[in-house]
């Protein structure tokens, strides 16, 4: 029997993009069950990040539809609204408020956009600090705190606004290596609480350790997607046991 569409969150047809001539994204196929874990990889340039972006909105894209939780995605203000208050998004830069305290970088939006009173606000920003393991950086500002810390804190500002799916755009490609575990934990935190997860990533061991399924894109296609001990263990394209010959030491 097949799925139902309230049990996908996220489901991409046919879709692509071009920058210019040049076309970035070909033929995107993708369906991501709602709980589901995806980790996408693949060599710089090959359309990871410019796909999740497609998701929320933040790219356009000429050809191909994208329904998140069955909203068809549309460059209309309305559309785009209604799609992103159910889709967070963290960056490979943090994005924070540098005159903002922590606690206030992740009520901004409560309060701002969706109305939310103060103290109700602050109650759950505090919550999900605790979920990310910072609790007692609120009243520090980011330049007080280490950039693992400040990921954390833009992963906690996302989840304020409680999205159901989650997309991370290469969130540890700025951290220095010491500091990109406890944001990769933060991270199988999430992933242990059932959320819809895209994440583009070099990290491999993340990927083996919380993926459903990982995702190999290359030059604007997918090339590849089986779950983590197919894909690495017994890859079926040539290009994609190169990729793995490159990243896996």
């Amino acid at each position: 029997m097949p799925d139902s569409p309230v049990a996908r969150s996220v489901e991409i047809e046919k879709m692509s993009k071009w920058f210019g001539d040049f076309q970035v994204l070909s033929d995107i196929d993708l369906s991501v069950k709602q709980g589901e874990r995806i980790v996408v990889c693949g060599p710089s340039g090959s359309g990871k990040s410019t796909m999740i972006r497609c998701i929320n909105g933040l790219e356009a894209f000429q050809n191909g539809k994208i329904t998140v939780n069955g909203v068809e995605l549309a460059q209309k203000s309305r559309v785009l609204e209604a799609v992103r208050k159910n889709v967070g998004m963290v960056f490979q830069q943090f994005n924070l408020f540098p005159h903002l305290t922590v606690l206030q970088n992740c009520t901004l939006a409560l309060t701002w956009v969706h109305k939310t009173p103060r103290a109700e606000a602050e109650r759950i920003a505090r919550r999900y600090l605790e979920k990310v393991r910072i609790p007692e950086q609120a009243g520090k500002y980011p330049g007080q705190l280490s950039g693992g810390q400040q990921q954390r804190v833009a992963i906690a500002r996302s989840l304020c606004l409680r999205p159901s799916v989650m997309l991370f755009d290469e969130p540890t490609s700025s951290l220095d290596p010491e500091m990109v575990k406890e944001v990769l934990d933060t991270m199988a935190d999430l992933a242990q609480d059932g959320m819809t997860i895209i994440c583009v990533t070099h990290e491999m061991g993340f990927a083996r350790r919380i993926a459903d399924r990982v995702i190999f894109m290359d030059q604007g296609r997918i090339i590849e997607e089986a779950p983590p001990s197919i894909f690495f263990e017994n890859p079926r394209e040539a290009r994609t046991r190169r990729f793995l010959e490159q990243v896996l030491h």
